[in-house]
């Protein structure tokens, strides 16, 4: 880089790029602290809002939607398993396939869990008129197909 080259920082779109990563970082952060009593990490509670809202969905689905390998999963289901909070199910037409669900402990647990992760993005966001809200939403959705375009060309390839 010579002297006349900007910097990378001093770049909107790269200020702004770290800032959503700082964000994201330090709200990971808040909640690995604000569910600790529940004594489940934040990979388990992905884990278990996605089965509240997708009963029955493969481990494979599971593991597209959280954009985690299947290793991950692995490790992460047989520990909620062996505490009672989900149940692994052969599918009716392909038993190669497992299909999810909470049990009614992993319902209770998972409540607990969202209402403490939506009061406290509530009190985040809270500070920030809805519209400009609404706005990072709709550029992080711009960034996600982006990405998502990129994957699919680069796998096409």
């Amino acid at each position: 880089m010579n002297k006349n080259q900007a910097f990378p920082w001093d770049h909107p779109r790269f200020r702004s790029w770290i800032g959503v990563a700082r964000a994201c970082q330090l709200m990971q952060q808040a909640m690995t602290r604000a569910i600790a009593d529940l004594d489940i990490k934040t990979p388990h509670l992905d884990i278990l809002i996605n089965l509240y809202r997708f009963d029955g969905i493969s481990q494979q689905e599971l593991a597209h939607k959280l954009l985690v390998g299947r290793s991950n999963m692995s490790m992460l289901l047989p520990q909620l398993e062996k505490r009672g909070l989900i149940e692994r199910r052969p599918d009716t037409k392909d038993k190669r396939v497992l299909r999810l669900s909470l049990t009614e402990t992993g319902r209770d647990l998972t409540m607990q869990a969202m209402h403490i992760q939506t009061g406290m993005i509530e009190r985040i966001m809270s500070q920030t008129p809805a519209d400009r809200c609404l706005q990072v939403a709709e550029a992080m959705e711009d960034i996600i197909h982006i990405l998502q375009t990129m994957e699919t060309s680069e796998d096409e390839a």
